[in-house]
């Protein structure tokens, strides 16, 4: 008996992520939408290929999204967001990696809707700055819904806008997140 205590112990120190609520997704979605009063057509695309992990233990939180998966309503918008803004080619992913800064505020055991906020670092087109979010966190049973809105300068992640274009593309892009994750 002592052989197995010693051994839970031992284990339960060597190894700390073994029995972390981890939750993940592949299908989480992201909208990004640029578009201005003056634009003559909605400039957003849509992507449902997002990955997150959110260790509920920790609050530590990733997003990796995959910039080719934007899909835009009309093929042409998707190659120039592909070709002359993101550039992903060059720069295929975008990240996020951060934590949940009111974590301890949120009972990942018990449903509810609880409002947090996420800090980390956000990479887009290469360029990686510091962020904060506002945003929700949805628990039912094993399920965790991440849900956010915010907005992101373009000048800030290096993209820049043709003079051509300057008052149909807005220079702060709104982005809304919505991620559905499974305890893993």
């Amino acid at each position: 008996m002592k052989k197995l205590v010693l051994t839970a112990s031992l284990l339960a120190v060597c190894i700390p992520g073994v029995f972390a609520q981890k939750y993940m997704t592949r299908t989480g979605k992201v909208i990004f939408d640029a578009t201005t009063k003056k634009s003559p057509e909605k400039i957003d695309g849509k992507n449902n290929e997002v990955a997150s992990m959110l260790n509920a233990e920790t609050g530590e939180l990733v997003f990796q999204v995959l910039v080719k998966s934007f899909k835009f309503e009309k093929q042409l918008m998707e190659e120039h967001f592909n070709e002359n803004y993101m550039e992903s080619d060059k720069f295929p992913k975008s990240d996020f990696k951060g934590k949940i800064a009111n974590s301890k505020d949120v009972n990942f055991s018990k449903d509810g809707i609880y409002n947090t906020t996420v800090a980390g670092k956000l990479t887009i087109h290469g360029a990686t700055n510091d962020v904060s979010v506002p945003g929700t966190i949805t628990v039912s049973g094993n399920k965790i819904k991440l849900a956010a809105k915010f907005a992101v300068k373009l000048a800030d992640y290096k993209i820049t806008v043709p003079s051509l274009v300057e008052d149909k593309v807005a220079k702060e892009a709104s982005i809304i997140l919505d991620a559905e994750l499974t305890q893993k």
